[in-house]
C-alpha cells in the first residue's frame, strides 16, 4: 500500500535524528532467528532532558526498540543487522548489555521484575550493583526523598507490594543506577487508573527536577502524550508518525487510532474504532 501523505496531516514524516539527541538509531533493522524481521529501518532521537514516548499496538516492536537500546537481543536469539545505535555520541551498537549499564542507559522491563524476596531497601540497593563498593547512602535518601512510600516501606519483602507500589519500587532501583537515559516499557500496565496518573506524574517530575532523559513505550497515548515533550508512532516495526506531544494530540488519525476520539472531541464507540483502523492509510 502506498504510504499516507504525512505532511498535509500536520505532522512531520520519519526523519533523521538530530546530531544533538543523548541516544539516536539510526535505519536499525532487527532480526530474531536469522529469519523474522522485527524492525524496519527504524529512526528515533531522543533529545536531553526531554520525554520522548514510543507509541503503538502490541506487536509494533515497541520492547524490541528498547531491547535492540539495551542490549539485551542476544537473550532472545535477536540481533541488530543493519543500522546504529549512538547514545552520547558513542556507537554502541555492538556494545554489551553491562557496558550500555556503566555508560548510562537504564531499562525498566514490562511487568516491574522487581526481586520478590527481597525486601524494597534490597531491591534498590541492587540496582546500584555494577556501581562497586560504593556509600550509597546518599543515593538512597534521594530515592525515598522522591517517593517518600518507599521509604515508608523500606523493610517490606518486594512480593507484598501491590502493582503500583511494585512500580515505583522498579523505577526507584532504576534510578539508583544514576542514568543519564531512563527507559520504561508500558509503566502503565495493569495498573488502574488512578495509579496510572500517579506514575506519569512522577515520570514527568523526575524529568523535570533531576533533569533526566526518559524514552517511554506505551499503549496508553493518552497519558504518555500528556507527560512527554515529543512522540513517535510505530506501526510493523517502522514509524509512521511523529511531532511535538501537542502535534500528535492533534493530529485527527492519531485521535482515531490511539485516543478513541471522533473529529469532534467525542468518544467513539468500539464498533466505530474497529471499522476506521481498517482503513489505516500509512499501512
Amino acid at each position: 500500500m502506498s504510504s499516507v501523505d504525512l505532511s498535509s496531516k500536520g505532522v512531520a514524516g520519519p526523519a533523521a535524528p538530530a546530531t544533538s539527541d543523548l541516544l539516536t538509531l539510526e535505519n536499525v533493522e532487527v532480526i530474531y532467528d536469522d529469519v523474522i524481521l522485527v524492525l524496519r529501518g527504524l529512526s528515533i532521537g531522543v533529545p536531553q532532558g526531554k520525554i520522548v514516548a514510543l507509541l503503538g499496538s502490541n506487536g509494533a516492536g515497541k520492547s524490541t526498540t528498547l531491547k535492540a537500546v539495551s542490549g539485551l537481543l542476544p537473550t532472545e536469539h535477536g540481533e541488530v543487522t543493519d543500522g546504529s545505535i549512538t547514545f552520547g555520541g558513542k556507537d554502541i551498537t555492538r556494545m554489551d548489555a553491562a557496558e550500555r549499564v556503566r555508560q548510562g542507559l537504564s531499562l525498566c522491563m514490562e511487568g516491574r521484575h522487581v526481586f520478590e524476596h527481597l525486601t524494597v531497601e534490597e531491591n534498590l540497593i541492587a540496582g546500584a550493583y555494577f556501581r562497586g563498593r560504593i556509600d550509597i547512602k546518599a543515593d538512597l535518601d534521594m530515592v525515598y526523598g522522591l517517593l517518600p512510600k518507599l521509604g515508608d516501606m523500606r523493610s517490606r519483602v518486594a512480593g507484598y507490594l501491590s502493582g503500583g507500589e511494585q512500580q515505583m519500587l522498579a523505577i526507584g532501583r532504576a534510578l539508583m543506577a544514576k542514568p543519564k537515559l531512563l527507559m520504561l516499557d508500558e509503566p502503565s500496565l495493569g495498573l488502574a487508573p488512578l495509579l496510572v496518573k500517579e506514575i506519569f506524574s512522577f515520570i514527568k517530575r523526575i524529568n523535570e527536577e533531576m533533569d533526566l532523559t526518559v524514552l517511554v513505550i506505551e499503549q496508553n497515548a493518552r497519558r504518555a502524550l500528556e507527560v512527554a515533550d515529543h512522540g513517535y508512532i510505530m506501526e510493523q516495526g517502522r514509524i509512521v508518525l511523529e511531532g511535538s506531544a501537542q502535534e500528535l494530540q492533534d493530529n485527527p488519525d492519531v485521535k482515531e487510532f490511539y485516543l478513541g476520539l471522533g473529529d469532534s472531541g467525542n468518544r467513539k464507540s468500539f464498533r466505530d474504532v474497529k471499522h476506521y483502523k481498517r482503513r489505516k492509510r500509512w499501512l
